[in-house]
């Protein structure tokens, strides 16, 4: 991947990332300020050690710091106002709020006198009004961005009439009679009105009796209940798309089995063994029939016809790239225009699915393939498109920040969701958790939270260097 490809996902991902740590930050501190609760610093992005922006008002007066370990000694002739900042860590963002255990772990102010102003002072109600704040702000957001889609670029309606050639349908299914060619027109029964309702349907909703129309008849399989982890465990999470005739090879990857067995840029793959190859989903097919053992390619370089063998991966590939020509089934999209209260529909329905698939997709976490395919922050970063695409970047950031809320509220000590429990406890049992439990909560939370990201962004180093 080209630098500048690098460098636009990568602005992309911290501006969509400021903009959700920004609003959810301000999701704690307005209901904070409406409740009379000090805010003594809102921050975009974490300090340790030093600050890249500062600002306060001090007695009425507007004060900058750029570049500063510590905020000016003047500023603290007025407490009452907050303080500004951009940190240099781009990991997330805090707000300090008076009298609470938090990120900043400030056990001096906690040992003394309890204020007024302070956030321990406040109704249990009060408190966890503040602490959700957050997460709702995040879940607002989610929606209204989904419909801001809606409004602004419409979407599109799958006419399955107009699907001359049916779809491509990967290769596992073939076990359960589900072929490329077929079209998918109903999951348990709901008739589909777009290829990604499949994908997710199957995947990630436990649908499993499909209804295919085939040489113009209509057929019902029934996929097994398991079907949604053994596509995760193969690799085919890509379940149904529009088919695309096969083209001649665009790139080989370095070291793969098709250098070793000579495939060229330029050539045009005619047959994978005996069978003829029109579509590309005919060639995924042949080569994923193959995996684990060598096949026979015939293939056009020129004017010549040309057979070369090569082995095939466990996965069904055997490493090169082409670009593929769509069929004209594309003519059975159709644009469609919302309006203002059909694009709110759209935004509350469609971010409700984003939602509910992102909470589904926990299921895949529990298993040892799960584990080793969470990614960090170059995972997340390769959501977004190499070019900057707007409309790519709002879908991202209204999934992300739906992904923000629902990991916020984990009940995990350090995270808004492990105040929650604690708030809660105190509100059925009457009494407030011992200082020293906040405290060491806090300090267990910060190592979990460290331990994920190591890990997470450990597997994306590892992706890197042995892919």
């Amino acid at each position: 991947m080209a630098i500048s490809e690098i460098l636009i996902k990568a602005s992309q991902l911290i501006l969509s990332l400021a903009f959700l740590v920004t609003i959810h930050e301000f999701g704690h501190f307005l209901p904070a300020r409406l409740f009379k609760t000090k805010v003594e610093r809102f921050y975009l992005f974490f300090n340790p050690w030093f600050s890249l922006f500062r600002y306060k008002k001090v007695n009425g007066k507007k004060k900058f710091s750029w570049f500063s370990k510590k905020a000016p000694q003047d500023w603290e002739q007025d407490d009452n106002t907050t303080e500004w900042g951009i940190g240099w860590l781009p990991l997330g963002g805090y707000v300090k709020i008076a009298g609470m255990v938090d990120e900043s772990m400030d056990k001096d102010q906690l040992a003394q006198e309890p204020k007024p102003y302070e956030f321990r002072t406040k109704k249990v109600w009060q408190r966890l009004i503040i602490m959700v704040g957050g997460v709702t702000v995040n879940l607002i957001g989610g929606f209204l961005i989904y419909a801001a889609i809606a409004w602004t670029w419409g979407g599109f309606a799958l006419n399955l009439d107009k699907m001359e050639h049916g779809m491509a349908i990967h290769p596992y299914l073939e076990q359960y009679d589900l072929r490329s060619g077929d079209k998918i027109i109903a999951l348990d029964g709901t008739p589909i009105a777009a290829l990604e309702e499949i994908n997710r349907g199957i995947f990630l909703r436990n649908k499993t009796q499909v209804t295919l129309l085939r040489d113009g008849k209509k057929i019902t399989r029934r996929l097994p209940d398991d079907i949604d982890q053994q596509l995760f465990q193969n690799g085919a999470m890509g379940i149904a798309s529009f088919r695309a005739f096969a083209s001649a090879v665009d790139s080989v990857v370095p070291k793969s089995h098709a250098e070793k067995a000579g495939l060229l840029k330029g050539d045009s793959i005619l047959q994978v063994g005996n069978k003829s190859i029109r579509f590309f989903d005919e060639l995924q097919s042949a080569l994923y029939s193959a995996k684990g053992s060598t096949t026979r390619l015939t293939i056009i370089r020129g004017t010549d016809t040309v057979q070369i063998s090569t082995k095939v991966s466990k996965e069904g590939t055997i490493g090169f790239l082409s670009t593929n020509a769509l069929t004209s089934d594309t003519n059975a999209l159709s644009k469609v225009n919302y309006g203002f209260f059909g694009g709110l529909e759209k935004g509350i329905v469609g971010g409700s699915q984003m939602l509910r698939d992102y909470i589904a997709q926990f299921k895949f976490v529990f298993t040892k393939k799960g584990a080793s395919s969470v990614g960090g922050f170059t995972r997340i970063g390769d959501m977004f498109a190499p070019v900057w695409d707007w409309k790519v970047f709002w879908l991202n950031t209204a999934f992300l920040s739906f992904a923000l809320a629902f990991m916020n509220i984990l009940p995990i000590p350090a995270l808004d969701g492990g105040h929650v429990v604690f708030l809660m406890y105190e509100w059925i049992t009457g009494k407030e958790a011992p200082q020293k439990i906040l405290e060491y909560a806090q300090y267990v939370g910060f190592f979990l939270l460290l331990s994920l990201m190591i890990y997470a962004n450990g597997n994306d180093l590892i992706q890197l260097v042995f892919k």
